[in-house]
């Protein structure tokens, strides 16, 4: 049985922590802080990700010590989740404390990313991604672009915060956020489907993942009109969104069908899932408001990207900062060398 690989945490450095670590391999701990009581043998291990800058050593240290004796630490893996990536860095633990919030305000101070994950979904076995629209796949927010479009943003933004503060329900909001678009003619808002800004990153994401035969799929609260636009531009299977009432080539105020809300966004991650056999560790939903809450709860990885506070907050993982293509942090980790 070949030797393993062995670290001590003080000889970390300024340096580059790929400098420092062979990319892939994992370090046992030479020495490291452990946590003050007894971590049963039953304890299940736990996943520290950092990313997000080039990370050097010292970063790694100090979140490990910014843990005091919350953690036992096992072992180390430097790992390169793509090519235009900085280097991630994961960290093994065994802990009798929820240590997310921690971690984040860590990473934070760090000037970088950090993340919990308790399973390691694997970007080489299929899986399925379910993505919020606005906000999340697109920079904007469509309803309030057509909204200043047509000169009614005020009105539309007053209804949005009655949701906002819990007053209304998804759905009575849209009926009545859309009400206030009753009469806008298709040729104004055609530029604005035609150009979308797509989120930075989320096309090099879509189409790692389509490379390796996963699932994507859109599940909004905003307009099929839009949606239908980014699935053949973004290679997705399924879109799924509200659908515009047309009349005369002019908006009628009127939404037609289902609404699709944060009840509806779940179900379509699992009968999505259903459908295509996912294998239960390989589903991730990924939004940035309370609406996707309920769709990253049933995912197996629930991720908020530049999301609400409280999104931030209850997601399992959430990116921050930068590009969507971060989401490779969480799928590329190398198997842990015992198995796990």
């Amino acid at each position: 049985m070949p030797m393993q690989n062995v670290i001590d945490i003080n000889q970390l450095d300024v340096r580059p922590i790929e400098n420092q670590l062979t990319l892939a391999k994992w370090y046992a701990f030479e020495n490291a802080p452990k946590t003050e009581g007894v971590v049963s043998e039953s304890t299940s291990r736990q996943y520290i990700v950092m990313f997000g800058v080039e990370l050097i050593g010292k970063q790694v240290v100090d979140l490990i010590t910014s843990l005091g004796g919350t953690i036992q630490c096992h072992q180390l893996c430097c790992y390169q989740a793509h090519s235009t990536l900085p280097a991630g860095v994961v960290i093994e633990v065994s802990t009798q404390v929820e240590i997310k919030a921690m971690v984040r305000e860590a990473a934070q101070r760090l000037n970088c990313e950090g993340a919990v994950l308790t399973l390691l979904p694997q970007l080489d076995e299929p899986g399925l991604l379910v993505m919020d629209m606005d906000s999340t796949v697109i920079e904007i927010e469509c309803i309030d672009e057509i909204a200043r479009l047509a000169n009614v943003y005020d009105e539309v933004a007053s209804v949005t915060a009655q949701a906002m503060a819990g007053q209304l329900a998804f759905s009575d909001s849209l009926y009545q956020r859309v009400s206030k678009l009753q009469g806008i003619h298709l040729s104004l808002i055609e530029p604005l489907k035609a150009d979308l800004p797509l989120m930075l990153g989320v096309k090099q994401l879509c189409e790692t993942l389509k490379a390796k035969n996963w699932k994507l799929a859109i599940a909004s609260g905003g307009f099929t009109w839009f949606a239908d636009a980014l699935q053949e531009r973004l290679g997705l299977d399924r879109v799924f969104a509200n659908t515009l009432e047309i009349a005369d080539q002019q908006l009628t105020g009127k939404v037609l069908g289902e609404v699709v809300d944060a009840h509806k966004k779940a179900h379509v991650l699992k009968s999505m899932q259903a459908e295509y056999n996912i294998a239960p560790k390989q589903t991730l939903a990924m939004g940035d408001g309370a609406n996707d809450l309920v769709m990253m709860s049933a995912a197996d990885l629930g991720i908020a990207v530049h999301g609400k506070p409280k999104v931030v907050e209850q997601a399992d993982v959430a990116i921050c900062h930068g590009s969507l293509l971060q989401v490779l942090y969480f799928l590329t980790i190398p198997r842990a060398s015992h198995g796990n």
